[in-house]
């Protein structure tokens, strides 16, 4: 069941402290029936983590209801990028220079979309993302090489460290390399991370509920 009361209660704190932060309805692994109630509830923005599972999920919706956003938050297989780009609106976890080339094939499906790099914050080997020290190198590769346009940076803190500290770097980061925008905040952090008024904050377990 949608939690509509905690959402409706984030966005009147989001208005009332003038953030412009968007809350992007994580809704991954959890039942088409909980996408329809979120959406009759007035839900637009919706992330998914795989491909084939969004494509199976939005696709009419999307061809029928020209509001509802899809945003990628998960990692993105090379083969999977021309669908991909059919499908959503926002990428938030380009990782890897081969991602990059796939992206520059495409550069006709790439109109109106936003691309953020995802930043290895904590440089850990289970996550995706580039070290921090080569994010302005890739930036560069990204701008100058592949022609992208880069809308922001992405980062998911180590569970068990403060997700202050990494929220500031990336913060750091974006300004040395003049990115505007970040996606940062989960369901366990995102009052933290609305103090470095991002762009994005991704909500999926406070929610839809703990996942299937």
């Amino acid at each position: 069941m949608f939690n509509i009361k905690k959402f409706n209660e984030i966005n009147d704190f989001l208005k009332k402290t003038s953030n412009t932060a968007k809350i992007v309805a994580i809704s991954k692994n959890h039942p088409f029936e909980s996408i329809k109630e979120a959406m009759s509830l007035g839900v637009k923005i919706f992330g998914e983590n795989r491909v084939q599972e969004a494509k199976e999920k939005f696709q009419k919706i999307k061809q029928s209801n020209s509001e509802i956003e899809l945003h990628l938050t998960g990692p993105l297989q090379s083969n999977k990028v021309k669908m991909a780009l059919s499908l959503f609106d926002v990428f938030h976890t380009l990782d890897r220079e081969k991602i990059a080339i796939e992206f520059s094939k495409h550069k006709d499906l790439l109109t109106n979309k936003k691309i953020f790099l995802q930043i290895n914050t904590g440089k850990e080997n289970t996550k995706s993302g580039i070290f921090p020290e080569h994010t302005k190198d890739f930036l560069f590769f990204l701008k100058n090489e592949m022609k992208l346009s880069i809308s922001g940076l992405m980062c998911i803190p180590p569970i068990d460290e403060d997700p202050t500290y990494h929220f500031t770097k990336l913060r750091s980061l974006a300004n040395e390399n003049n990115v505007d925008e970040l996606s940062i905040g989960m369901s366990d952090d995102y009052e933290k991370a609305l103090e470095f008024k991002p762009t994005y904050i991704r909500l999926g377990t406070i929610l839809f509920g703990k996942r299937n």
